[in-house]
This record gives C-alpha cells, sequence and structure tokens, in this order.
C-alpha cells in the first residue's frame, strides 16, 4: 500500500455493503451514506420523522410480545431499566424534599414555633438558617468529592460509598435529638450535612454509571446509544419527581395518622416528632437495600471506565485528562456549570408563587395542608414534564439544546410577566392566572433546564474525567440554589420577581453560545476523537464528533469544524477497523499459550464477519495506510 493507497480502492460490492451497515447505520445515514447532520432542513425533518415511526414500531411491537408473553414483564422491564438505576436519585428527592415541607410542620402552631419561627426565643436564629445552608453545603462537598473519586477508583465504589453515606445519614436525621431543642436543630442541621454529601456523590455516579451502561460492548456503536441514551439517563433521573411525590403524599398519611385524622392546627409535639421520624425512617429502609444491590448487583458498573484507562495506560486519576479536557472543553463547562447554576435559581424562585398565592386564596390560614397540597400538584405537574422530556431529549429536531433553550425562555417569560405586574396578578380577580403561570413554570423547569442539565454534564466530556465534570457542574448548580436562598433573604418578594427572570436570560445564553448539541451522537464516537486529543493529534480526527451539528457556536467560531470530512473519515474508520482485526488476530494467536495481556479490554468478535475478515486478510501485506499509525494494541498515551 502506498502513502496514496485508498482502503476502499479494492472492495467488492458485498464488502463496501458489510463496511457502509457497520460504519454508515440506518439510524444516522440515509440510503445514500449521507449524514442526517448534513442534509437540508426538509430532509432531515422528512428522515427523522420516518426513523422516529420505524423505532416506535419497533418498541411497541416488543412491548407487545412481552406483554403477550407475560403481561407483567413491561412493568419488569422499566423497573429493572428504569427505576433501579434511578433509585438513588429518587431516595435523595424523597429526603431533600422532606426538608422544605417538615419546616413549616416545625413552625405550626402547637408545634415548635418558639424554636424555629421569630423571634426563636428558644433556638439560635444562625442555626435554623444554617438548615438550608449546610443541607446545600453539604451536596456541593459530595458532589465535587465523589465525582472525583468516582473517576479515580470507578463509578461502582463511587455508587456504593453514596448509598452508604445517604442510609447512616439518614439514621442520624431520624434519631436526631439533643438536651435542648437548639441542640435539636444542631444535630439536625449536622445529620442533613452528611446526608447531603452522598447526595451530591449521587448526582455524578449516577448520571455516568447510567450513561456508560447504555453504550455496550465492542468496537462498533450501537443503536440504542445513539437513539436512546438521552431516555435512559433522564429516566433515571426523573425518578427524583417520583421521590418528592411520595414523599408529599407518606408525610400527609403521617399527619392525619398521628394528628387523630386532622390536618389542622394546632398540631402537637408529639405528633409532629412522629410524623417528621417515621417519615425518615421509611427510606432509610430503601437506602439499606439499595447498598446491598450496588455492592453485588453492579460489579460492572465502571467497565467504560476501566477501558478507558486501559487505553490510556493509567491506573490512578487520569491528570493528563483533565488538563487536556480544560484546554479543548473548557467553554463546555461554562454552558454545562453555567446553566445549572441559573437553573437551580430558578428551581429555588419557583416556591416563591406559591406561597403568595396560598397567601391570596386562603388569608390567615394557619394549616400547613394547602400548602403540601399545592406542593402534591406541582409535583405531578412536574412529573409531567419529566416524562415528556425523557420522550423527546433524543429526537433529533428537537434534542438537548434546543429543549434547555425553551425551557430558560419560557420560565424567563413566566416569571418577567407577573414580575412587573406584581399587584395585578396578586389580586383575587387573577390570582387564578398567577397559579397557571407557577405550575407552567414547573413543567418548562423539568422540560427543559432541569433534565437537560443533568444530562449533557457528563455526556459532554470524555470518559476518563466525566464523573469530575459531571460533580463540579452540579456543584455548580447548587451554588445557585446557595446564591437563592441568600439573596432571598434580604429582599422582598416584589424584589425576588424582578431579579429571577434573568438568571433564564443568562442560562439560554450560554446555551445558545457554548453548548453543542449531542443528540444521536454516541459516545463511542467522541471516545473516538478523545483519542486522537489525548495522542495530540486533533487535527487528523475527520468524524461527525466535530460536525458543525455537534458543536457550539463558540465551537464553531473557533474551527473546529473544518476537520469534519465524510469520505476521509469512512477510510479512516475502516484503517482502524483493520489495527483493531490485527489485534484480535493476533489475540487469537497468543491466548492458547496465555500470552496475551488484555485484561479490561473489550473483544467483540461479530464484528468480523467473513467478508470484512477476507477484506483485511487480502489486503494485509498491502502496508498500512498513512491515515492512521500502526499500532498493536491501543496506546494514546503521550
Amino acid at each position: 500500500m502506498t502513502g496514496t493507497h485508498d482502503p476502499i480502492h479494492n472492495m467488492t460490492p458485498n464488502e463496501r455493503q458489510i463496511f457502509d451497515y457497520l460504519l454508515k447505520p440506518d439510524d444516522s445515514y440515509d440510503e445514500n451514506g449521507v449524514y442526517w447532520g448534513d442534509m437540508s432542513w426538509l430532509q432531515q425533518i422528512r428522515f427523522v420523522s420516518k426513523g422516529d415511526a420505524q423505532e416506535t414500531k419497533r418498541e411497541a411491537s416488543n412491548v407487545w410480545a412481552m406483554f403477550k408473553k407475560d403481561p407483567l414483564s413491561p412493568v419488569s422491564y422499566y423497573f429493572k431499566n428504569m427505576v433501579l438505576p434511578g433509585a438513588g436519585l429518587g431516595l435523595e428527592g424523597y429526603v431533600l424534599f422532606s426538608i422544605g415541607n417538615i419546616k413549616p410542620l416545625f413552625q405550626a402552631k402547637g408545634s415548635f414555633p418558639e424554636c424555629w419561627k421569630a423571634p426563636y426565643s428558644l433556638c439560635n436564629e444562625t442555626w435554623i438558617a444554617a438548615v438550608e445552608y449546610m443541607e446545600i453545603s453539604g451536596i456541593i462537598v459530595g458532589q465535587i468529592l465523589v465525582g472525583i473519586l468516582g473517576d479515580w477508583l470507578g463509578r461502582r465504589w463511587g455508587l456504593i460509598q453514596d448509598a452508604t453515606i445517604m442510609f447512616l445519614g439518614l439514621i442520624m436525621l431520624t434519631a436526631a435529638w439533643g438536651v435542648t431543642q437548639n441542640g435539636w436543630v444542631i444535630c439536625y442541621v449536622w445529620s442533613l450535612f452528611f446526608y447531603g454529601i452522598g447526595v451530591g456523590g449521587e448526582y455524578p455516579m449516577t448520571a455516568t454509571s447510567g450513561m456508560e451502561n447504555a453504550v455496550g460492548s465492542g468496537k462498533v456503536s450501537t443503536k440504542e446509544d445513539r437513539l436512546h441514551r438521552g431516555r435512559k439517563v433522564t429516566s433515571a433521573f426523573l425518578m427524583q419527581g417520583w421521590g418528592q411525590f411520595f414523599n408529599q403524599v407518606i408525610l400527609i398519611l403521617l399527619l392525619l395518622i398521628f394528628h387523630h385524622g386532622s390536618g389542622n392546627p394546632p398540631y402537637s409535639k408529639l405528633a409532629v416528632q412522629w410524623t417528621y421520624r417515621v417519615s425518615f425512617a421509611i427510606p432509610a429502609v430503601g437506602t439499606l437495600w439499595l447498598v446491598y444491590y450496588r455492592t453485588f448487583k453492579m460489579k460492572s458498573a465502571g467497565k467504560q471506565l476501566a477501558v478507558a484507562k486501559k487505553k490510556s495506560k493509567v491506573t490512578g486519576y487520569d491528570t493528563d485528562s483533565l488538563k487536556l479536557t480544560f484546554t479543548y472543553f473548557g467553554p463546555r463547562m461554562i454552558a454545562t456549570a453555567g446553566a445549572w447554576f441559573a437553573n437551580d435559581v430558578f428551581f429555588y424562585g419557583n416556591k416563591l408563587f406559591q406561597s403568595e398565592f396560598i397567601g391570596v386564596i386562603l388569608p390567615g390560614n394557619g394549616s400547613i395542608m394547602p400548602g403540601w397540597l399545592y406542593n402534591l400538584i406541582n409535583v405531578g405537574v412536574s412529573l409531567v414534564g419529566y416524562y415528556l422530556a425523557s420522550f423527546l431529549i433524543d429526537n433529533k429536531l428537537y434534542g438537548r439544546k434546543r429543549m434547555q433553550m425553551i425551557g430558560f425562555l419560557m420560565d424567563f417569560i413566566l416569571f418577567v410577566v407577573p414580575a412587573f405586574n406584581f399587584e395585578y396578578y396578586k389580586s383575587i380577580e387573577h390570582i387564578k392566572e398567577f397559579q397557571t403561570m407557577y405550575f407552567l413554570s414547573s413543567f418548562f423547569n423539568q422540560f427543559g433546564p432541569n433534565a437537560v442539565t443533568f444530562l449533557v454534564a457528563a455526556e459532554v466530556y470524555p470518559t476518563p474525567i466525566r464523573a469530575t465534570a459531571h460533580g463540579v457542574s452540579a456543584a455548580a448548580g447548587k451554588m445557585g440554589a446557595l446564591l437563592a436562598s441568600v439573596l432571598y433573604s434580604y429582599i422582598d418578594t416584589q424584589m425576588r420577581f424582578y431579579v429571577v427572570p434573568w438568571f433564564g436570560l443568562m442560562g439560554m445564553l450560554v446555551t445558545i453560545l457554548f453548548l453543542p448539541d449531542t443528540t444521536g451522537l454516541d459516545l463511542k464516537e467522541q471516545e473516538r476523537r478523545w483519542q486522537y486529543i489525548r495522542a495530540g493529534r486533533e487535527s487528523d480526527y475527520h468524524g461527525i464528533a466535530v460536525h458543525p451539528k455537534h458543536l457550539s457556536w463558540w465551537e464553531r467560531w473557533r474551527g473546529v469544524g473544518r476537520y469534519y470530512d465524510a469520505e476521509l473519515d469512512y477510510k479512516q474508520k475502516i484503517e482502524e477497523m483493520r489495527a483493531d482485526w490485527e489485534a484480535n488476530e493476533a489475540r487469537k494467536a497468543h491466548e492458547k499459550g496465555g500470552a496475551w495481556d488484555d485484561e479490561g479490554e473489550e473483544h467483540d468478535d461479530s464484528v468480523w464477519s467473513s467478508d470484512v475478515s477476507t477484506f483485511f486478510e487480502k489486503t494485509r501485506g498491502s502496508g498500512t495506510s498513512p491515515l492512521l499509525k500502526p499500532k498493536e494494541k491501543e496506546d494514546y498515551s503521550e
């Protein structure tokens, strides 16, 4: 093979068809081999609509076949693939939502108002305020610390330690007490901080393990990864919404049980204590089971990370990858961290609506039940947003970036309208419109930035530092929540409505400028590009990971997309497959003697059909294409 050798020059039509099937899957390329991102807008609509219809029909047919075989099997499938991966987030959503629900109960008449409510005659006001600050601080510590440890020691270890910390934290919360009410508050606060560390770690661990488990093994990317990776991750994330829903239902039921069937004040101290402690004991049981499940049933959770480290010959934390990530993907951190920061200000600000319209509808009402019931309705609306986001987040015509932009825009509108007409919408005549905007803001927060930020904060970064990047982005989000909780303490409600909307514009702006759209782009292709970057050969990569469709505006402006060349990439992939085939042949030749060290490597012999093997066999002695450097086993370390 000369320096100008074309690897497809001697292909038979049948061999070309096989390679097209492997390298140009029909969910991303049309019958002429054109990538969907290279089509015109109308062609994209036709191509995507046709593919979505076929996939929907296929999935519906599979569900029907499962149902006919066993009517409960679709439920079992959903539980295994959606509920279990998000169980940790469901449990933490239950507990964290409970903190905000229980505080009004502590402040209610007959309960502990002397401690939890101004003028704080029995307790220190600073410690009461610390309930929110320390909870958020613990989460931030967990997000950063466990994100780093998850990339260092592995996903499985991170998942196990998260569940363990959350279980111990729940025991502490359930048993929290002191010789004085202020001592009880201090114990409660530190228990929340400890529990928050486990919660924080749950974010990067659930996102990265759920995403990487969708990839599958082998050299060739999978349709499941390309078409449903976003759904898989957001389906786990939406368990947070179900946790909030069940917490509210359980709190209502517990208060009715321990308060003689009534939800009206005054509430006895004994009823309040039983209500809050039992509400924490219930998820403790589920969290203990989660420790068992992750220890004994998720032993392959870190497989993709192990493979990535094997290729880079790294055993500990990959500091080189961290440096390269900030060099090449630094602006993406502005998008993932900045958007999450803006979103959490909104997420916290959503509660502003509720306190206002309840005061108008039920003036002078001292019961906590109206607030809890409206919370329940709001969580139901949020769940609709969660599920709609899960269904559309992989749609190539809508996808991640557009969903986040529209979500931020709608939240901006739904906050800015009442901000400049505050008294008008607060009036009894227009309070229904105020309520409508409250529920819609919850819907678009979930069907938008809340779901998307959780996904893309892991998806747009390489495997070796994915958990770290997700943890840093999530921590930035909690800084937004911390800012909101501090800021709202010093300004009145009208001013809060003036301040909050602009974070929606901020989120939309950083999304437009710095967030790439990875909808339809499989992780293996992103990892392929990363291997070139890791080897200092960024300009040698010509695949779809640098297609303008999958780059941010900032990356396009910097000219990253100039390396994209579909035809050259096709030839390059064949040469990479040749190198993998040769390594596979060498492995099989050495296996009998046990001389081949391939621990942690992926082997997918199904790729090597007789036609593919014949092609590589007949061109084996021709040399090596200049498109790919020679390699026996992949080594992209510098």
